[in-house]
């Protein structure tokens, strides 16, 4: 058996047949591994809830932050709360489960690559990542309508009873903000995210405009000012590892079949051999 080792994987969006296939695919390879799921389950508060019990019973731990899919409050759902009180649906279901959320209290990875804090995050974005030409986020998302670029979070994401999502995303910003400066400044830290902290994730967009839904600027130097061992998140459906400022920047993100399946066609590579992704300790780089 191999030794207990801090996984991730995002974006799995099991509405997917495909998907669905790699999903039954996440296994453990030791009793104490611990499974990150860095956002967008599914559409469906059930489907959320059914996946996150599926790998909570084969993963010691499961550590869950939302997504924009997670949040989207559409008539094919059950579930018809919008805003936070949908995601406080979704974390009180977690609680049930065992699975542990931004609301949580930070837990801590003593295994190999540890000690390291590990801090589950929920920021939304505040349309600061502007295209070129804009100055203000009015006139991003024009640039962005005017290219054909529009989220569909715009119609399903809903910010109940903040006035906007920039405001939920100011206040959750504050928030974390707040209960990072209280980590132990002797240890590291493993963030979380669904959305990029840091703007330089997202320079590989087709689509640059989409960047404005993407993350906030007020998160740019989280890595550093938090000491953070790596960063996970998801959003962009384009897996990689970078470094920024010596901390690396893990994409865990599954995506659409229409995206994966074309990938490993071209490279010759298996998405169900590369998830989930190793974050502690660091892999070993050839």
């Amino acid at each position: 058996m191999s030794s207990p080792r801090l996984l991730a994987v995002s974006d799995l969006h099991v509405r997917y047949p495909e998907n669905r296939e790699v999903l039954e695919g996440l296994q453990p390879g030791s009793d104490g591994d611990w499974l990150i799921v860095a956002g967008d389950v599914a559409d469906r508060a059930g489907e959320i809830v059914a996946t996150l019990d599926l790998l909570r019973r084969r993963f010691a731990q499961v550590i869950w932050v939302p997504g924009n899919h997670d949040l989207w409050t559409h008539a094919r759902d059950e579930v018809t709360l919008r805003g936070e009180a949908r995601y406080r649906h979704l974390v009180a279901a977690c609680r049930e489960l065992g699975v542990l959320t931004p609301e949580d209290p930070y837990p801590v990875w003593e295994g190999p690559g540890g000690p390291a804090v590990v801090a589950p995050l929920f920021l939304l974005y505040d349309y600061s990542f502007l295209p070129a030409g804009a100055v203000t986020s009015e006139e991003g998302l024009e640039i962005a309508r005017a290219a054909g670029v529009v989220c569909t979070d715009e119609y399903l994401l809903h910010p109940d009873p903040y006035p906007s999502r920039t405001a939920w995303c100011r206040a959750r910003v504050a928030e974390a903000e707040e209960r990072l400066a209280t980590i132990d400044p002797g240890l590291p830290t493993v963030l979380i995210n669904h959305w990029p902290l840091t703007r330089l994730s997202t320079r590989v967009l087709r689509y640059p405009e989409f960047a404005l839904w993407c993350g906030t600027d007020r998160t740019a130097d989280w890595h550093v000012r938090f000491r953070a061992a790596a960063v996970v998140y998801g959003h962009l459906h384009i897996p990689r590892v970078i470094v920024e400022d010596g901390v690396r920047f893990v994409e865990a993100s599954l995506g659409y079949p229409r995206e994966w399946k074309p990938r490993d066609a071209r490279l010759g590579t298996d998405v169900r051999r590369l998830l989930p992704r190793q974050i502690l300790p660091a892999p070993r780089v050839p």
